[in-house]
Protein backbone atom coordinates (compact mmCIF):
# COMPACT_ATOMS: atom_id res chain seq x y z
CA UNK A 1 0.00 0.00 0.00
CA UNK A 2 0.97 3.61 -0.22
CA UNK A 3 0.49 5.21 3.12
CA UNK A 4 1.28 9.28 3.51
CA UNK A 5 1.75 11.18 6.70
CA UNK A 6 1.17 14.70 6.31
CA UNK A 7 2.70 16.13 9.33
CA UNK A 8 5.29 18.54 10.33
CA UNK A 9 9.07 19.18 10.12
CA UNK A 10 10.33 15.50 10.96
CA UNK A 11 13.66 16.24 12.15
CA UNK A 12 12.60 18.45 15.22
CA UNK A 13 11.05 15.48 16.83
CA UNK A 14 11.94 12.68 19.06
CA UNK A 15 10.97 9.39 17.31
CA UNK A 16 11.85 7.75 21.02
CA UNK A 17 8.24 9.87 21.89
CA UNK A 18 6.17 10.27 18.95
CA UNK A 19 3.42 8.50 18.08
CA UNK A 20 3.58 9.52 14.35
CA UNK A 21 7.27 8.14 14.28
CA UNK A 22 5.92 4.41 15.83
CA UNK A 23 2.84 4.72 13.41
CA UNK A 24 5.19 5.06 10.28
CA UNK A 25 8.14 2.48 11.34
CA UNK A 26 5.09 0.25 11.09
CA UNK A 27 4.04 1.06 8.28
CA UNK A 28 7.80 0.67 6.67
CA UNK A 29 7.86 -3.07 8.60
CA UNK A 30 4.91 -4.33 7.21
CA UNK A 31 6.34 -3.24 3.72
CA UNK A 32 4.61 -0.07 2.65
CA UNK A 33 5.50 2.53 0.94
CA UNK A 34 5.39 5.46 3.07
CA UNK A 35 5.18 9.04 2.19
CA UNK A 36 5.69 12.27 4.09
CA UNK A 37 4.28 16.10 2.93
CA UNK A 38 3.88 19.01 5.01
CA UNK A 39 0.86 21.28 4.80
CA UNK A 40 2.25 23.82 2.05
CA UNK A 41 2.80 20.53 -0.22
CA UNK A 42 -0.70 19.75 -0.76
CA UNK A 43 -1.88 21.85 -4.58
CA UNK A 44 -4.25 22.06 -7.17
CA UNK A 45 -3.29 20.33 -10.66
CA UNK A 46 -5.54 20.28 -13.77
CA UNK A 47 -8.20 19.90 -11.56
CA UNK A 48 -6.33 17.07 -9.45
CA UNK A 49 -5.66 17.27 -5.57
CA UNK A 50 -1.70 16.80 -5.82
CA UNK A 51 0.75 16.49 -3.37
CA UNK A 52 4.87 16.90 -3.61
CA UNK A 53 6.00 14.43 -0.99
CA UNK A 54 9.36 12.77 -0.33
CA UNK A 55 9.48 8.45 -0.14
CA UNK A 56 10.97 7.93 3.26
CA UNK A 57 10.75 4.13 2.96
CA UNK A 58 13.73 2.43 3.83
CA UNK A 59 15.08 -1.32 5.24
CA UNK A 60 13.20 -2.89 7.19
CA UNK A 61 13.71 -4.12 10.84
CA UNK A 62 16.49 -1.43 12.19
CA UNK A 63 16.26 -0.85 15.44
CA UNK A 64 13.97 2.65 15.95
CA UNK A 65 17.19 5.17 15.70
CA UNK A 66 18.60 3.87 13.03
CA UNK A 67 15.77 4.01 11.32
CA UNK A 68 15.08 7.20 11.87
CA UNK A 69 18.02 8.26 11.15
CA UNK A 70 17.85 6.78 7.44
CA UNK A 71 14.33 8.51 6.97
CA UNK A 72 15.93 11.55 7.96
CA UNK A 73 18.20 10.93 4.91
CA UNK A 74 15.44 10.63 2.83
CA UNK A 75 14.27 14.25 3.32
CA UNK A 76 17.55 15.35 2.31
CA UNK A 77 17.82 14.02 -1.11
CA UNK A 78 16.48 16.46 -3.64
CA UNK A 79 13.96 13.74 -5.05
CA UNK A 80 10.72 14.57 -5.48
CA UNK A 81 7.64 12.43 -6.04
CA UNK A 82 4.82 14.71 -7.26
CA UNK A 83 1.48 11.92 -6.27
CA UNK A 84 -1.73 12.42 -7.02
CA UNK A 85 -4.05 12.17 -3.65
CA UNK A 86 -6.20 9.86 -4.74
CA UNK A 87 -3.59 7.41 -5.68
CA UNK A 88 -3.32 7.29 -1.80
CA UNK A 89 -4.26 4.28 0.23
CA UNK A 90 -4.53 6.01 3.19
CA UNK A 91 -3.25 9.84 4.74
CA UNK A 92 -2.74 10.36 8.05
CA UNK A 93 -3.34 13.75 8.87
CA UNK A 94 -0.71 14.62 11.79
CA UNK A 95 0.08 18.24 11.91
CA UNK A 96 0.38 19.71 15.31
CA UNK A 97 -2.69 22.39 16.05
CA UNK A 98 -3.15 24.83 15.06
CA UNK A 99 -4.90 23.67 12.04
CA UNK A 100 -3.84 24.66 8.52
CA UNK A 101 -7.76 25.23 6.68
CA UNK A 102 -6.32 25.73 3.49
CA UNK A 103 -4.68 22.26 3.30
CA UNK A 104 -7.67 20.97 4.90
CA UNK A 105 -9.89 22.53 2.27
CA UNK A 106 -7.96 21.08 -0.55
CA UNK A 107 -7.75 17.66 0.64
CA UNK A 108 -11.76 17.92 1.56
CA UNK A 109 -12.38 17.80 -2.07
CA UNK A 110 -10.78 14.26 -2.06
CA UNK A 111 -12.00 13.15 1.42
CA UNK A 112 -14.65 10.36 0.64
CA UNK A 113 -11.76 9.25 -1.96
CA UNK A 114 -8.75 8.24 0.13
CA UNK A 115 -9.10 6.63 3.65
CA UNK A 116 -8.07 9.48 5.86
CA UNK A 117 -7.49 9.18 9.58
CA UNK A 118 -8.40 11.87 10.76
CA UNK A 119 -10.69 13.26 8.29
CA UNK A 120 -10.79 16.58 7.38
CA UNK A 121 -14.29 17.73 8.26
CA UNK A 122 -14.06 15.60 11.73
CA UNK A 123 -11.07 17.33 12.12
CA UNK A 124 -12.42 20.98 11.88
CA UNK A 125 -14.90 20.12 14.15
CA UNK A 126 -13.34 17.97 17.01
CA UNK A 127 -10.40 20.32 16.99
CA UNK A 128 -12.68 22.84 18.94
CA UNK A 129 -12.13 22.97 22.73
CA UNK A 130 -16.06 23.60 22.31
CA UNK A 131 -16.58 19.66 21.27
CA UNK A 132 -16.98 18.69 24.09
CA UNK A 133 -20.04 20.16 24.33
CA UNK A 134 -21.54 17.73 22.04
CA UNK A 135 -21.40 15.37 25.45
CA UNK A 136 -23.01 18.53 28.29
CA UNK A 137 -23.82 15.35 30.81
CA UNK A 138 -20.46 13.80 31.30
CA UNK A 139 -18.60 17.15 31.27
CA UNK A 140 -17.72 19.75 33.81
CA UNK A 141 -19.86 23.16 34.26
CA UNK A 142 -18.64 25.15 31.34
CA UNK A 143 -18.86 28.48 30.34
CA UNK A 144 -17.78 30.87 27.59
CA UNK A 145 -17.68 34.58 26.95
CA UNK A 146 -15.35 37.76 25.59
CA UNK A 147 -17.30 39.59 28.46
CA UNK A 148 -15.17 39.85 31.42
CA UNK A 149 -17.70 41.19 33.69
CA UNK A 150 -19.82 38.38 32.77
CA UNK A 151 -17.27 35.80 33.67
CA UNK A 152 -16.47 37.28 36.87
CA UNK A 153 -20.23 36.84 37.91
CA UNK A 154 -20.15 33.40 36.72
CA UNK A 155 -17.33 32.42 38.78
CA UNK A 156 -18.88 34.30 41.58
CA UNK A 157 -22.00 32.66 41.36
CA UNK A 158 -20.05 28.89 41.00
CA UNK A 159 -18.38 29.55 44.44
CA UNK A 160 -15.05 27.62 43.71
CA UNK A 161 -12.03 27.55 41.51
CA UNK A 162 -12.53 27.35 37.85
CA UNK A 163 -10.13 27.10 34.85
CA UNK A 164 -9.54 29.48 32.45
CA UNK A 165 -8.90 27.98 29.03
CA UNK A 166 -8.14 29.66 25.79
CA UNK A 167 -9.82 28.35 23.10
CA UNK A 168 -6.96 28.38 20.28
CA UNK A 169 -3.92 27.11 22.16
CA UNK A 170 -3.20 23.72 22.91
CA UNK A 171 -0.31 21.34 25.19
CA UNK A 172 -1.86 23.05 28.60
CA UNK A 173 -0.71 26.37 27.19
CA UNK A 174 -2.22 29.30 28.80
CA UNK A 175 -4.49 27.09 31.12
CA UNK A 176 -4.57 28.37 34.66
CA UNK A 177 -6.84 28.28 37.71
CA UNK A 178 -8.42 31.13 38.98
CA UNK A 179 -10.97 31.97 42.07
CA UNK A 180 -12.79 34.50 43.94
CA UNK A 181 -10.25 34.65 46.45
CA UNK A 182 -8.16 36.73 44.53
CA UNK A 183 -9.88 39.49 43.26
CA UNK A 184 -7.57 42.15 42.00
CA UNK A 185 -5.88 39.12 40.05
CA UNK A 186 -9.02 37.98 38.68
CA UNK A 187 -10.18 41.12 37.47
CA UNK A 188 -6.43 41.28 35.61
CA UNK A 189 -6.62 38.39 33.99
CA UNK A 190 -9.75 38.00 32.50
CA UNK A 191 -9.75 41.08 30.90
CA UNK A 192 -5.92 40.30 29.76
CA UNK A 193 -7.62 36.83 28.04
CA UNK A 194 -10.45 38.45 27.06
CA UNK A 195 -8.41 41.36 25.26
CA UNK A 196 -10.68 43.67 26.95
CA UNK A 197 -9.34 46.72 25.70
CA UNK A 198 -10.61 45.77 21.82
CA UNK A 199 -13.86 46.35 20.49
CA UNK A 200 -16.72 43.63 21.75
CA UNK A 201 -17.12 41.91 18.83
CA UNK A 202 -13.17 41.81 18.50
CA UNK A 203 -12.65 40.14 21.92
CA UNK A 204 -11.41 36.86 22.32
CA UNK A 205 -13.73 34.51 23.59
CA UNK A 206 -12.34 32.51 26.36
CA UNK A 207 -13.46 29.26 28.25
CA UNK A 208 -14.14 28.72 32.08
CA UNK A 209 -14.48 25.32 33.33
CA UNK A 210 -15.15 24.00 36.80
CA UNK A 211 -12.40 22.80 38.69
CA UNK A 212 -12.27 19.29 39.54
CA UNK A 213 -10.59 17.98 43.00
CA UNK A 214 -9.66 14.51 41.27
CA UNK A 215 -7.14 16.28 39.04
CA UNK A 216 -4.99 16.49 42.13
CA UNK A 217 -4.45 12.88 40.93
CA UNK A 218 -3.85 14.04 37.50
CA UNK A 219 -5.71 12.90 34.55
CA UNK A 220 -6.39 9.50 32.16
CA UNK A 221 -5.51 10.01 28.63
CA UNK A 222 -7.55 7.27 26.96
CA UNK A 223 -6.51 6.61 23.01
CA UNK A 224 -9.62 5.37 20.93
CA UNK A 225 -9.29 3.47 17.89
CA UNK A 226 -12.87 3.64 15.47
CA UNK A 227 -14.53 4.56 19.22
CA UNK A 228 -13.24 1.66 20.98
CA UNK A 229 -10.88 1.98 23.99
CA UNK A 230 -6.76 1.22 22.42
CA UNK A 231 -4.76 2.05 25.77
CA UNK A 232 -4.52 4.38 28.33
CA UNK A 233 -2.25 6.28 30.76
CA UNK A 234 -2.55 8.53 34.13
CA UNK A 235 -0.95 11.59 33.81
CA UNK A 236 0.52 13.04 36.86
CA UNK A 237 1.63 16.91 37.12
CA UNK A 238 4.73 18.27 38.38
CA UNK A 239 4.46 19.37 42.19
CA UNK A 240 3.74 22.75 42.36
CA UNK A 241 1.62 22.21 38.65
CA UNK A 242 -2.02 21.67 38.08
CA UNK A 243 -1.72 20.94 34.64
CA UNK A 244 -1.31 17.29 33.33
CA UNK A 245 0.30 17.68 30.27
CA UNK A 246 3.15 15.76 29.34
CA UNK A 247 5.03 19.01 27.91
CA UNK A 248 4.20 20.80 31.01
CA UNK A 249 6.38 18.25 32.81
CA UNK A 250 3.83 15.94 33.77
CA UNK A 251 4.39 12.45 34.72
CA UNK A 252 3.23 9.26 33.21
CA UNK A 253 1.73 6.13 34.98
CA UNK A 254 0.04 3.14 34.36
CA UNK A 255 -3.56 2.75 34.24
CA UNK A 256 -6.43 0.74 34.61
CA UNK A 257 -9.59 1.61 32.88
CA UNK A 258 -12.41 2.38 35.62
CA UNK A 259 -16.08 2.04 34.40
CA UNK A 260 -16.66 5.39 35.12
CA UNK A 261 -14.06 5.91 31.66
CA UNK A 262 -15.60 3.14 29.83
CA UNK A 263 -19.73 4.71 29.83
CA UNK A 264 -17.93 8.20 29.09
CA UNK A 265 -16.11 6.09 25.83
CA UNK A 266 -19.63 5.10 24.91
CA UNK A 267 -21.21 7.97 25.32
CA UNK A 268 -19.22 9.64 22.68
CA UNK A 269 -18.23 7.05 20.19
CA UNK A 270 -21.08 7.27 17.83
CA UNK A 271 -20.48 10.70 17.13
CA UNK A 272 -16.99 10.54 16.89
CA UNK A 273 -17.72 7.94 14.53
CA UNK A 274 -19.87 9.86 12.61
CA UNK A 275 -17.10 12.70 12.33
CA UNK A 276 -14.69 10.73 10.73
CA UNK A 277 -12.57 10.66 14.00
CA UNK A 278 -11.55 7.30 14.06
CA UNK A 279 -8.21 8.03 16.35
CA UNK A 280 -8.47 10.50 19.16
CA UNK A 281 -6.86 11.20 22.34
CA UNK A 282 -9.31 12.01 25.15
CA UNK A 283 -8.37 13.40 28.00
CA UNK A 284 -10.09 12.47 31.52
CA UNK A 285 -10.55 13.37 34.97
CA UNK A 286 -12.75 11.77 37.86
CA UNK A 287 -15.85 10.99 35.46
CA UNK A 288 -15.78 13.94 33.24
CA UNK A 289 -14.61 14.48 30.05
CA UNK A 290 -12.02 17.29 29.77
CA UNK A 291 -10.92 17.45 26.26
CA UNK A 292 -10.65 15.75 22.81
CA UNK A 293 -7.66 15.46 21.11
CA UNK A 294 -8.21 14.72 17.34
CA UNK A 295 -5.48 16.60 15.01
CA UNK A 296 -2.42 14.38 16.35
CA UNK A 297 -3.20 12.69 19.31
CA UNK A 298 -0.15 11.09 21.46
CA UNK A 299 0.44 8.49 23.95
CA UNK A 300 1.70 5.43 21.84
CA UNK A 301 4.93 5.07 23.04
CA UNK A 302 4.60 5.93 26.44
CA UNK A 303 1.60 3.48 26.77
CA UNK A 304 3.65 1.02 25.14
CA UNK A 305 6.66 1.65 27.33
CA UNK A 306 3.90 1.18 30.40
CA UNK A 307 2.13 -1.97 29.55
CA UNK A 308 4.96 -3.69 27.20
CA UNK A 309 2.49 -3.18 24.19
CA UNK A 310 2.57 -2.17 20.40
CA UNK A 311 -0.52 -0.02 20.20
CA UNK A 312 0.76 1.00 16.76
CA UNK A 313 -0.30 -2.56 15.32
CA UNK A 314 -3.90 -2.26 16.20
CA UNK A 315 -3.81 1.10 14.34
CA UNK A 316 -2.09 0.09 11.66
CA UNK A 317 -4.88 -3.06 11.02
CA UNK A 318 -7.37 -0.67 11.22
CA UNK A 319 -6.25 1.43 8.45
CA UNK A 320 -5.01 -1.33 6.43
CA UNK A 321 -8.77 -2.52 6.74
CA UNK A 322 -10.58 0.68 5.81
CA UNK A 323 -8.36 1.08 2.77
CA UNK A 324 -9.63 -2.45 1.51
CA UNK A 325 -13.24 -1.56 2.19
CA UNK A 326 -12.88 1.48 1.05
CA UNK A 327 -11.30 0.46 -2.58
CA UNK A 328 -13.74 -2.50 -2.96
CA UNK A 329 -16.76 -0.23 -1.68
CA UNK A 330 -16.43 3.35 -3.10
CA UNK A 331 -16.75 6.14 -0.58
CA UNK A 332 -18.90 6.51 2.40
CA UNK A 333 -22.10 8.56 2.63
CA UNK A 334 -20.88 12.61 3.12
CA UNK A 335 -20.96 13.37 6.88
CA UNK A 336 -23.81 15.62 8.08
CA UNK A 337 -22.77 18.76 10.32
Amino acid sequence: MKIAFLMDKLESIDPKYETTSHLMYECNQRGHTVFFLEPHDVYIRANEVVARMRNITVAPDLPMETYWAALIECLKKDELIFETITELDALFLRKDPPLNYQTLEFLESVNRKVFMINQTVGQILGNSKLYILNFPEIIPETHVSRDPKRLVRLIEDFGGAMIIKPLRRFGGEGVIKVSTRDQENLHSLLHYYTRSNRPYEDREPIMVQEYLEAGREGDVRILLLNGEILGAMRRIPKPGEFRSNVKAGARVVPHKISRHEVAICEAIRPRLVRDGLYFVGIDVIGDKLIEVNCVSPGGIPRINALDSVRLEVPVIDFVEQRARLHELEGPPQTMEL
